[in-house]
């Protein structure tokens, strides 16, 4: 067993004496395309998404020089119709592209990689005649006999986010070995690259478009591969005694058509074996980088970023990201790096984007802490002081605070009706995701109140009610949270609860607001 080459099942096997959930399944699909014209599979993901660990099943499975059945003989792919067919028949190249950044200058990385390959091919065949480059060593190894190669490729963009200077070079790299179908049919079984970004858009000839891709944004049939399934996550909750629902609330929110919700599956096995629900978003380059990006606010990026903390839906396109970190030609490249990154879930029937969890939103929260987004801050800052003079009955500094926020970016372009003056309350009360699970138009039986906000279980805010009226006055917006029954609806929730009418009159302009503290 080599390092780069046939690197042995001794990865997979550690991982799986941990708590491990049977992906297996994906190794299937895999098998369905062997020898096809579709052997060629790109899977990009988040971080912290499970790549890795997929990326070492594979090598158990594929590599000839060991015997994995004990591995896999009580897993999902066993049951599979071409199981016995593949397992341990194929010769398996394994690149760690982050590895070998950190072993290898950037300018030496594809001469390493050839010649280390190469080594440990006439190593362990020393009957192998070395070819006059690396593919036709390659060919020659199949040529004489040997089994044909299955390529495993980890962390495939590492070299494009990390050292850009060398993207020609590395996508001219791939091309030679998977762009020639001669060559690649004559050498490769099948080859498998998993990473954050898709394939690198480049209009010469060193793109790699041979290979069928499965993104973030349409994941195909490995969708369910993505991450934790809910059904996975309902069973480790029990097996752990930890509550489904603060995991839902944490962990979930990406969806996607044919499949149940997928959770992040590093913060959820973390959360397992912490025993505490909380962030444990990995900080990463690319986290920093995006810091930057909305720092510049490009097209208005900031109060883009402020609409998704506030619940918002945000529309992307998406086509145009050139699927690297340097060329950014508007906020819509900005915003589908986030989705590939994981910090947005996408919707490719709306095409929008939205923050899929509370873990994400305490993310953008932190990104937004930075001395230069200066009109965020202060947005956020306000919004902390119209709690404090919500809860304290102030209602003429509510009515202040409200007017600033009309006054601002954030507010609609038409100030015309109650959905507007809906969309105004979302920005002011902002800062109350940190501390309440927001709900609007909650039926309540006799009607359906505007904006509903649950204290969380860490806090010992009260509760409020918050009933919009337009062109009539705040009263009637109290008198109708009275008539309505609306604090029935927090029957389970013990403790004072306050009940916030705001209004708008159009001839005036002028807002009014009427507070008042009731126990439920």
């Amino acid at each position: 067993m080599g390092t780069y080459l046939n690197p042995g099942n001794g990865g997979f096997a550690e991982i799986i004496n941990g708590d491990y959930q049977d992906k297996t399944g994906m190794i299937g699909l895999i098998n369905e395309r062997i020898n096809t014209p579709n052997k060629l599979i790109c899977i990009s993901r988040p971080r912290r998404f499970g790549k890795s660990y997929a990326a070492k099943m594979l090598c158990a499975y594929y590599d000839h020089t060991c015997d994995s059945h004990y591995l896999f003989e009580d897993r999902a792919v066993s049951t599979s119709n071409q199981y016995e067919k593949h397992i341990n028949k194929y010769n398996v190249i394994y690149l760690d592209m982050s590895n070998l950044l950190g072993k290898v200058s950037s300018e030496k990385l594809i001469r390493f990689i050839q010649d280390s390959v190469t080594a440990e091919l006439l190593s362990e065949y020393n009957e192998l005649k070395q070819g006059s480059t690396f593919d036709q060593t390659l060919i020659n190894a199949v040529e004489a006999g040997k089994p044909k190669f299955i390529m495993i490729i980890d962390e495939w963009d590492a070299p494009i986010r990390e050292t850009p200077h060398i993207t020609k070079e590395y996508l001219l790299f791939l091309r030679m070995l998977f762009k020639s179908s001669n060559t690649t049919s004559k050498i490769f079984a099948a080859a498998y690259m998993t990473g954050i970004l898709p394939i690198k858009k480049d209009g010469s000839e060193s793109a790699i478009s041979d290979f069928n891709e499965f993104t973030i944004l349409q994941p195909g049939p490995f969708v369910q591969y993505t991450g934790f399934t809910e059904s996975e996550v309902r069973q480790l909750c029990k097996q752990h005694e930890m509550s489904f629902e603060q995991a839902k609330h944490w962990y979930d929110g990406y969806d996607f058509k044919r499949c149940e919700p997928i959770y992040n599956p590093y913060s959820v096995m973390t959360a397992m074996q912490m025993g505490e629900f909380k962030s444990y978003w990995r900080k990463t380059t690319a986290a920093e980088s995006l810091k930057t990006y909305i720092s510049m606010n490009m097209d208005g990026l900031q109060e883009i970023v402020i609409r998704l903390i506030a619940g918002e839906s945000v529309e992307v396109y998406t086509d145009d990201f050139e699927n690297d970190f340097q060329t950014f030609n508007s906020s819509d490249d900005v915003l589908t790096l986030m989705i590939h990154l994981g910090y947005l879930v996408y919707d490719d029937e709306t095409s929008q984007a939205r923050i899929p969890n509370e873990e994400l939103r305490l993310e953008f929260k932190r990104l937004l802490k930075r001395p230069s987004n200066k009109r965020l801050c202060d947005l956020v800052r306000g919004s902390e002081k119209l709690l404090q003079d919500t809860l304290s009955g102030n209602e003429t500094a509510v009515v202040e605070t409200i007017e600033r926020v009309l006054e601002t970016n954030y507010a609609p372009m038409f100030y015309n009706n109650e959905q507007a003056l809906r969309y105004v309350i979302k920005f002011a009360y902002i800062v109350c995701i940190d501390y309440y699970l927001k709900v609007e138009e909650l039926p309540t039986g006799k009607g359906i109140a505007d904006v509903v906000f649950i204290p969380k279980r860490d806090t010992a805010l009260p509760a409020m009610i918050v009933e919009l009226k337009w062109n009539e006055s705040a009263d009637s917006a109290i008198e109708q949270i009275r008539e309505k029954n609306y604090p029935a609806i927090l029957r389970e929730y013990d403790g004072e609860l306050v009940l916030v009418g705001i209004n708008y009159n159009e001839k005036t302009k002028d807002h009014s607001c009427k507070i008042e503290r009731i126990e439920i």
